[in-house]
């Protein structure tokens, strides 16, 4: 069970949980500037922003969770099993795009990025694939958000190619889909954080009794599409 949300007032804020039934080791990491990254087919980058964020690191290598950039851009990966498919690996002289495996996305869009805007213009000129970091850590099953103060995108890689969607709520949990979430959003199109008023019968004077009442029908249990519509709301 993953829930990621954006939050600004004053300040812009990103954060999201990890409720999974074990660990790889995780732990805090920062990634300093001109570290040597070595990504599987884009070659190896040495000038980038710094990053701090959730990853498990293996053979020196940072796989992020999720993780936020010098620049204030974040970025964090949810799991979307089921629906996550990706493309296979080309010969670099097969491709005139940027080939960027799964394990790797989120370090190749922060380390470049500083900005919703420029992680756009990654997007429209790369192919996402499936490549595991190793045998023993094969591909995961995931989507992505993408935020800094301005603005929030979710990324999307599925069987019929991948999507952008701007994310206007700034939330994502996991299945279904992102363009399934926000329409489930219609279900609560009445829900208010106003207190609500009596309209229930015109002969009855019913009396809003405790604070929060324009909320009720907000879903309570824990399933990911249910935690999308609680955040989305608070």
């Amino acid at each position: 069970m993953c829930t990621a949300a954006t939050y600004k007032t004053k300040d812009f804020y990103m954060g999201r949980t990890l409720d999974y039934e074990f660990s790889y080791g995780e732990q805090i990491t920062i990634t300093p500037r001109n570290y040597e990254f070595d990504f599987r087919f884009a070659g190896k980058i040495k000038s980038h922003y710094a990053l701090i964020g959730m990853a498990f690191v293996a053979g020196g290598y940072p796989l992020y969770y999720d993780a936020v950039n010098e620049k204030g851009l974040g970025m964090a990966g949810l799991n979307f099993v089921g629906n996550a498919a990706y493309e296979e690996a080309l010969p670099e002289d097969e491709t005139e795009v940027s080939q960027v495996a799964q394990f790797e996305f989120i370090p190749w869009i922060l380390t470049q990025c500083a900005t919703v805007a420029e992680a756009r213009e990654k997007l429209a000129a790369m192919r996402l694939t499936g490549t595991a970091f190793s045998e023993q850590l094969p591909t995961a099953q995931l989507h992505w958000i993408i935020a800094d103060k301005d603005a929030c995108i979710v990324v999307e890689s599925m069987k019929d190619g991948l999507h952008v969607y701007d994310n206007p709520v700034g939330v994502l949990t996991n299945n279904p889909p992102f363009l399934g979430q926000m329409f489930a959003l219609n279900n609560y199109a009445g829900v208010s954080r106003k207190q609500p008023e009596s309209t229930f019968a015109g002969v009855l004077q019913l009396d809003a009794y405790s604070r929060g009442m324009g909320g009720m029908g907000i879903p309570g249990d824990l399933s990911s599409q249910s935690r999308f519509v609680k955040v989305a709301f608070t």
